[in-house]
């Protein structure tokens, strides 16, 4: 069967007041994380957690994948940014225009997010997590859609989707031009067998992912998807 994705980690200065400001935005609690670091867990149908693992590495550039919320009406969206600002948020412009109607933020690390405005159809349905964003070609979005067993949600003109088919957030990716990957991304998925892992990393490079080199900080398997980026395989629960 394939794996489950357990997880998005983020590496953080400081995890703890990093988990405390997500905690605050999202309404999700806190929990040891056997693993290490700080972990949240959803109190919706997200499927998956946070997490939040010490670093001691600069941000360097804009992150390859980051996490838009979404709005039922403009008062809410406006609460949200609200919300966010009061926990230690900022704006940022990254080349964004009015008339799209979302605002960009970055938590007190600088991961840039956003705040869907009220009506947006594609993210319709998927809670108030809509959506993971990436930066990345549709051979990527090809291949989480298999390594997950997820469907294509979208797939045009280089731009893909895929979600969970039991509902949640969509993973989306944007198409060409994708931007220089960091040395490390600070963010990553972290995915878990769910029988043979040594089975389960030879399908995942069948389908075209990378072993790489080192383990990780958690004892699981890290490898890299077709555009390069980090993501972790742990062994079965």
């Amino acid at each position: 069967m394939p794996s489950t994705l357990v997880a998005l980690t983020v590496a953080a200065h400081d995890p703890a007041a990093l988990a405390r400001f997500w905690s605050g935005l999202l309404g999700w609690a806190e929990t040891d994380d056997p693993r290490g670091g700080v972990a949240l867990l959803p109190s919706d149908d997200t499927g998956f957690g946070l997490r939040f693992t010490p670093t001691s590495e600069p941000k360097v550039q804009p992150n390859q994948m980051h996490v838009d919320l979404t709005s039922g009406s403009p008062e809410e969206q406006q609460q949200t940014v609200a919300l966010a600002l009061e926990l230690g948020g900022r704006h940022i412009d990254i080349g964004q225009r009015p008339e799209e109607g979302h605002v960009v933020l970055a938590d007190p690390e600088g991961n840039e997010f956003c705040v869907i405005g009220a009506g947006n159809a594609f993210l319709a349905e998927c809670g108030f997590l809509g959506a993971v964003a990436s930066d990345g070609s549709r051979e990527v979005g090809l291949f989480w859609s298999a390594a997950l067993d997820w469907p294509l949600v979208w797939d045009q003109d280089q731009e893909t989707a895929i979600r969970s088919p039991h509902g949640g957030p969509k993973i989306t990716w944007g198409g060409p031009p994708v931007r220089p990957k960091a040395p490390r991304n600070r963010l990553h998925l972290d995915l878990q067998a769910t029988d043979d892992r040594d089975a389960e990393v030879e399908r995942l490079v069948a389908l075209g992912a990378t072993r790489l080199d080192g383990g990780h900080e958690d004892g699981g398997v890290l490898l890299a998807d077709p555009d390069g980026n980090e993501f972790c395989l742990l062994a079965p629960a």
